[in-house]
């Protein structure tokens, strides 16, 4: 694509050479630059791309877009603009011919639930016969293809580039689980969004985003951004009215909303809602007629993802048979509540819960069916939000039986510190600290903070015949630990299944 044609409409504030040039790709990561590539030097959080111009330069950049120009580079054009990250976004829908437009794109947001919510909308637009693709926490996927994920939502560019190949494959619809990081940084900005879910709003990330009102913000801009219609179809916005955000959220879009929940101003809701060791059943009511549901899901949390994906799939004209089929063909969800078979036959459960009201839930739903002691292995990441760590081990406190302190993705801080901030909010329980080598059956915590030790000492510490269950909390579906600037593999699953061999 010519350059002089990307850079069409763009505020251009200073040019330095020959717009006339072939761009052969475009990328914001100097190491990916190969020649006759368009660098973008985009500010970050902990990285400026400005300082990689002149790699860009060496591995075969033809020109350069930037914020401020301190160095001339013979031979490579220099575009100024006020704004590159924006820049970037539109450079590149541009550059992949704008592939959003081509497709169903529903974006789902919210604190917790955005991944399970996915994989249920996904089975059911499969079970419907569409051809589905999904950007997400887990991988990226579409047909036979699947992508580990380095990024929840990725940035602008290779956003752009993987809907473009969704596009080319044939792919119809798109579920996105889009990040508070990602709008907050405008790596969504001009996607044409033809449906958009809300799930919940509790605290998170406010490492990054400081106040609990500039994380709601950020949230809230895809629910702003929202047009009213996308090639002659109207846009809605799925929200979920029994969280108090959802009514925020519901003045401030243009779209059309369908709303769900459990109370009876919603659109769809569940009712006769039942739970048991093998999953959940409920009656879906719907303004088409009422539907029984069944699914392997655990839990309150799951009726609230399931009713989401159940609403945007309504909002589709699914028909309702479909959207039950699908969601009972949904076995599990990786690290989500993902029970571990295992050669003791204990109940084990894997689930990604790394932040208060997420953890709780899981806790709470877990409780319900825990015949004998509940033994829970948790930590809380290094370089992230301090102050949900006491208030994470408070919740592990209340609900668990013996709880376990370990690391969990330490990065940058020390292990011993992490535990020590999350100890006062278990201590506050009213659990008190015991070793678990020499007492197995009174009620207390321990810190381990060697990850593959305390999940080992959880299952050797577990009675099937009493009814115990082992949560291994924070992770997930992740297979690696970040300790300083090393990363390493770990599985919880692995480490589950090769402590009960």
């Amino acid at each position: 694509m010519r350059l002089d044609y990307l850079l069409n409409g763009q505020p251009i504030l200073e040019q330095h050479g020959n717009e006339d040039l072939e761009i052969k790709g475009l990328t914001s990561d100097s190491r990916d630059v190969k020649k006759g590539y368009l660098f973008v030097a985009v500010k970050g959080s902990s990285q400026d791309g400005h300082k990689y111009l002149a790699d860009a330069v060496q591995r075969g950049a033809c020109a350069l877009v930037v914020e401020n120009v301190e160095n001339a580079f013979p031979d490579v054009t220099i575009v100024r603009l006020p704004d590159t990250r924006a820049a970037l976004s539109e450079l590149a829908s541009r550059f992949y011919h704008y592939p959003s437009k081509d497709m169903n794109l529903i974006g789902i947001t919210g604190t917790n639930g955005k991944t399970t919510t996915s994989y249920v909308l996904e089975s059911i637009l499969k079970e419907e016969g569409r051809n589905v693709g999904v950007i997400g926490t887990i991988s990226y996927r579409f047909q036979e293809k699947s992508f580990s994920a380095s990024l929840t939502t990725p940035e602008s560019n290779d956003l752009m580039k993987i809907l473009g190949e969704m596009r080319d494959a044939g792919v119809t619809d798109i579920i996105i689980e889009v990040s508070s990081h990602s709008l907050e940084q405008g790596r969504v900005r001009g996607l044409n969004w033809s449906r958009a879910l809300f799930t919940n709003f509790s605290r998170d990330h406010l490492d990054y985003h400081s106040t609990m009102e500039e994380y709601f913000k950020a949230k809230s801009l895809l629910f702003s951004s929202l047009g009213w219609e996308k090639e002659g179809d109207h846009v809605k916005a799925i929200i979920n009215m029994d969280d108090p955000k959802g009514g925020v959220l519901k003045k401030i879009t243009r779209a059309s909303t369908v709303s769900y929940g459990l109370g009876d101003n919603c659109l769809l809701r569940a009712a006769d809602i039942t739970f048991s060791a093998e999953g959940l059943h409920f009656r879906l009511v719907t303004p088409s007629g009422d539907i029984p549901i069944t699914s392997a899901l655990f839990g309150k949390m799951n009726v609230y993802n399931i009713l989401a994906a159940a609403a945007v799939a309504f909002s589709l004209d699914t028909d309702l048979n479909t959207i039950s089929r699908g969601i009972q063909r949904l076995a599990f969800v990786p690290g989500r509540l993902q029970s571990v078979e295992n050669k003791q036959g204990l109940t084990v459960f894997v689930d990604y819960a790394h932040s208060t009201d997420a953890l709780e839930k899981v806790l709470q739903t877990v409780r319900q069916f825990t015949k004998g002691r509940l033994i829970t292995v948790f930590g809380c990441g290094g370089d992230r939000d301090k102050g949900k760590r006491p208030d994470m081990g408070r919740v592990a406190g209340v609900y668990s039986d013996l709880a376990i302190i370990t690391s969990d993705n330490p990065r940058g801080e020390s292990p011993e510190g992490i535990a020590d901030e999350i100890e006062p909010g278990i201590r506050e329980s009213g659990l008190q600290r015991i070793e678990l080598g020499l007492s197995y059956t009174a009620r207390g915590y321990d810190i381990i903070l060697d990850r593959r030790e305390a999940i080992h000492a959880a299952v050797k510490i577990a009675k099937k015949e009493d009814g115990d269950i082992v949560l291994i909390a924070g992770k997930g579906h992740e297979k690696y630990q970040i300790t300083g600037n090393r990363k390493r593999y770990f599985d919880d699953v692995k480490e589950v299944e090769l402590a009960a061999s």
